[in-house]
């Protein structure tokens, strides 16, 4: 990551946070750069949770990314959309540690290099990723579910003693009315709706605290309801976390960057053949020629 995109960052961040812009040699980049950060500590000081540039990745000669660069603000949430084969889950595969890029880089904050690190590694450090079908322990309640999602030391001997505490039990209550299965909390996760069982993934993905989420088709299958009900979710979500959401439904892409305190400032990033075609508001990528051309249709 450059200087200038980190200065930036900064600013940014420090305006949204409504502290003083950074000015001088006392008080400037130099002053942001002597801050001492423990190796695998994220480090979001500069404004920015996640850092792509020039990412290529090649299948047997086919171009899944292409000089693929993006940058995610802290507590943004940012749309990706998109035709199919335009590089979305490789993409995320490559955050996530899956797909090993044939160029290019990838940071976690400004100190921590993704390419660097295993798939399981990834997880641990505060990126959760839901993929398109919903999976949970469908043998196990609602409760429990979440109950293993939560971070704790599941070794043989530790979790025979296992017992939630009460500042746990308030944990998963509070994570059952935010993702609306409260009533279902005793319910057999294999009898939820398909709607539910997402809620219920996301929700297990939120018990491990992570700093960024990536959401892969959150609504596909959703009635109406269930789609309403999840962008009231992760618009709640916003500002807490980070979150980058790869869905077709336009609609509501439309709740999701129309709505909340900060809906002027929300982009939506296009992707095609694998690098970005277009990023801005949801009403600029929605008049931008190439885009209606290759995506939206006329």
């Amino acid at each position: 990551m450059t200087p200038e995109l980190m200065e930036a960052g900064t600013q940014a961040l420090n305006k949204h946070l409504g502290l003083p812009e950074l000015g001088g040699e006392s008080g400037g980049r130099e002053a942001a750069y002597g801050r001492v950060v423990e190796p695998g500590q994220l480090d979001v000081t500069h404004g920015s949770i996640l850092y792509l540039d020039d990412i290529e990745v090649s299948f047997d000669g086919f171009k899944a990314l292409n000089k693929l660069s993006l940058n995610i603000s802290v507590g943004e949430m940012r749309c990706i959309i998109g035709p199919n084969g335009a590089g979305k889950t490789t993409m995320m595969d490559v955050i996530t540690g899956k797909t090993k890029p044939d160029h290019g880089s990838a940071y976690f904050g400004s100190t921590i290099d993704l390419l660097a690190m295993r798939e399981n590694d990834i997880a641990q450090i505060g990126i959760g990723r839901k993929f398109q079908k919903p999976t949970v322990f469908e043998h196990l309640s609602v409760f429990e579910n979440l109950e293993l999602a939560l971070k704790a030391d599941r070794r043989a001997r530790a979790s025979l003693f296992f017992k939630l505490s009460s500042e746990q039990l308030d944990r998963i209550a509070d994570m059952l009315k935010l993702i609306h299965l409260k009533s279902q909390a005793q319910r057999t996760a294999g009898l939820l709706s398909h709607g539910q069982k997402q809620w219920l993934e996301i929700g297990m993905l939120l018990m491990q605290d992570p700093k960024l989420l990536l959401l892969d088709e959150p609504v596909a299958g959703m009635t109406d309801e269930e789609t309403e009900r999840t962008a009231e979710l992760f618009l709640s979500l916003e500002g807490a976390h980070s979150l980058v959401v790869v869905e077709h439904d336009m609609k509501f892409i439309g709740e999701l960057t129309t709505r909340g305190e900060n809906a002027a400032k929300k982009k939506v990033t296009v992707l095609h053949e694998g690098s970005v075609l277009a990023e801005g508001s949801l009403a600029e990528v929605q008049a931008n020629d190439k885009v209606v051309e290759v995506y939206l249709g006329r």
